[in-house]
């Protein structure tokens, strides 16, 4: 089964150094809940992720601090780059039979109108468990988003073709995470369970993996609520 594992936010500038950090524990944490997704792809513990560059061959990246800053500075070498627009590393890593993990975003930049983003998609064997509240909650500790959510292509397809949502409109999956102003805005007949994080944003376990009736029905809730309103453009703020 394929899932993706969303986080996005408004403007927040931030520093090669710092974006650096943020990459690094974020790898470190999905081979803490993945490990079969990267097994044997390195000596020891560490993985070998393989980035993605626009033109040549993938390059072996070990998770390093240095290796990590290395990289964000070469995609901000790029011809295309825009310090408002952010940074990203295309990164993908196939371990054991039927596991791969792909990672893609941008942050760090000061867009007025295209979201800051964190995208994890993870493919694994049929019947497998995947954890996805920490998953999540991964995502919301290290990239502090202003929504993100779990879901998967049918989930994403009923959102838009079902309830109208468009693609970069803030949306929910059978996970979601609000930050704690959508959190706010959450109506008391919610009833989904819920979890506070540290930062003040929620965490929402809405619905079993890939049941799209229950998820577009919460989508509504929340739209209704105010809860997944836009930010406004131009954007001016990370979170609502």
């Amino acid at each position: 089964m394929r899932r993706v594992i969303r986080g996005a936010w408004g403007p927040r500038e931030e520093s090669t150094e710092a974006l650096a950090g943020r990459w690094k524990l974020t790898l470190n944490r999905l081979a803490e809940l993945l490990p079969a997704a990267g097994s044997g792809s390195g000596a020891g513990d560490m993985w070998t992720w393989k980035h993605v560059r626009p033109s040549g061959p993938a390059a072996d990246l070990r998770p390093d601090e240095d290796t990590l800053r290395s990289a964000l500075q070469e995609a901000e070498a790029a011809n295309d780059w825009s310090d408002r627009t952010g940074v990203g590393i295309p990164l993908v890593i196939a371990g054991e039979p039927g596991w791969k993990v792909s990672m893609s975003g941008r942050a760090g930049g000061l867009p007025e109108f295209l979201l800051q983003t964190m995208t994890i998609a993870v493919e694994s064997p049929e019947g497998v468990d995947v954890p996805d509240v920490e998953l999540l909650t991964l995502v919301a500790e290290l990239w502090e988003p202003d929504f993100g959510d779990v879901s998967n292509d049918d989930v994403l397809d009923a959102l838009e073709d079902d309830a109208g949502f468009a693609p970069d409109e803030p949306s929910v999956g059978w996970v979601g995470y609000l930050s704690p102003a959508r959190a706010a805005l959450l109506p008391d007949s919610f009833t989904a369970t819920r979890k506070v994080l540290p930062g003040g944003g929620i965490l929402l376990n809405i619905a079993a993996p890939g049941n799209t009736d229950d998820v577009l029905r919460a989508n509504e809730q929340l739209r209704e609520a105010g809860a997944l309103q836009p930010l406004p453009h131009p954007m001016e703020r990370a979170t609502l």
